[in-house]
């Protein structure tokens, strides 16, 4: 015999669990957040050289792989311009 399917049955408790505003016991605010950027002090110029130099020699890097001016196209040559340019915008991440 073919037995019919059964729908589980729905929950009957819709919408929040707790009320609206509510926080545990111990919660305490902090008093600096993640976005608390007036402590910190300014980069220093040579890191804004530092990024921009690095972006540029790899993209001069590449470019001038690709056109096969000074050598022929090497994926080694690739490889270091990619990781030029990769660590120009890693070395962008520190910039305040």
């Amino acid at each position: 015999m073919i037995e019919e399917m059964v729908r589980p049955s729905k929950k009957s408790a819709v919408g929040r669990v707790t009320p609206k505003g509510t926080h545990p016991s111990n919660y305490t605010p902090g008093q600096s957040s993640h976005t608390d950027y007036v402590n910190r002090p300014k980069s220093s110029v040579w890191l804004l050289v530092l990024i921009f130099g690095l972006l540029g020699l790899g993209t001069a890097t590449i470019i001038v792989n690709y056109i096969g001016v000074l050598w022929d196209t090497s994926n080694i040559v690739l490889l270091l311009g990619l990781g030029l340019v990769f660590s120009g915008l890693i070395s962008a991440t520190r910039l305040r």
